[in-house]
């Protein structure tokens, strides 16, 4: 028998408390149940920003995605139907409450060791127990490839001002609905005219200035090493950070980051318009998820 698979996506949404961590659960009287905020993808919508608007909108929480969790996989009431879900750590950012209704009864905040005895469903308390192995995050940083700019042999002024072309502006358009729904605290761009062309629709939507560092343009001086040494200053700010930067940067600078995920030649390559989220714990980056935008 052949499922049809169904994608959603959720989180983890965790605060501090008076006596430690604490994660956001909710009830849904249609099913009589406690578990985490998780709903299905809209169409072409890209799971991780799937899941901080279905956390949005089920608990009234604005949340920065931090590390991927286990993927879920269950059957469910309808006939050949199977639901994967893909989770995320998410550390809140607002919290604009949510009225009870027929979807949710009740959101409720309780100690990350309690939460295991409020869930009714094995697998989420899978997703939490690995929740609760991880170090404490201290920054998020989406690293960006700038969007399409056509090609340097058909632009005929410096190349530094070759502008995005019309596939850009249309990667731009998604990628700034997808980062606007995790959205960062500080915007950094390299020199050329298209990384901070690719960020601009999400600065003014923001109201967010674009940082330009030409740190992580690729002919600059220090290389590679100098790209690392900015990444790592901006993570010890702590927060979230979109940096938009150029191809032949953002693979080794990635391989740098993460040598043990680096399996092969092709496993850090980012397409244009595309990008990675790291999550930092202290100085050591945790996790690397993509941004298919």
């Amino acid at each position: 028998m052949r499922l049809r698979e169904v994608r959603a996506a959720g989180g983890v949404p965790w605060r501090s408390g008076p006596s430690g961590v604490e994660i956001c659960l909710v009830y849904r009287p249609r099913y009589g149940d406690w578990t985490l905020p998780k709903g299905k993808l809209e169409r072409h919508e890209p799971p991780i920003a799937a899941a901080a608007r279905e956390v949005r909108e089920e608990t009234g929480l604005t949340c920065v995605p931090q590390v991927r969790l286990p993927t879920i996989r269950y059957l469910t009431g309808e006939p050949d139907v199977e639901k994967v879900v893909d989770f995320w750590s998410m550390r809140v950012r607002f919290d604009a409450g949510r009225e009870p209704d027929d979807e949710i009864a009740e959101v409720r905040w309780v100690p990350l060791s309690d939460a295991p005895g409020a869930l009714s469903y094995k697998h989420d308390r899978g997703v939490v127990a690995a929740f609760a192995k991880l170090p404490r995050i201290t920054a998020e940083v989406w690293l960006i490839r700038h969007a399409r700019a056509g090609t340097q042999h058909a632009w005929h002024g410096p190349d530094r001002l070759r502008p995005l072309d019309t596939v850009g502006h249309e990667q731009v358009a998604r990628l700034t609905g997808a980062l606007s729904a995790v959205p960062p605290d500080r915007l950094v761009s390299a020199t050329p005219l298209r990384c901070r062309e690719t960020l601009a629709s999400l600065a003014e939507l923001l109201g967010l200035p674009v940082k330009v560092d030409g740190a992580f343009d690729e002919d600059a001086p220090d290389g590679l090493a100098g790209a690392e040494a900015a990444l790592r200053t901006l993570a010890a700010e702590g927060g979230s950070t979109a940096v938009c930067s150029q191809g032949k940067v953002i693979p080794p600078l990635l391989r740098r980051l993460r040598p043990a995920q680096a399996g092969s030649a092709e496993e850090f390559q980012t397409p244009k318009g595309t990008g990675w989220l790291l999550a930092w714990a202290g100085d050591s980056v945790l996790g690397a998820d993509r941004l298919e935008a």
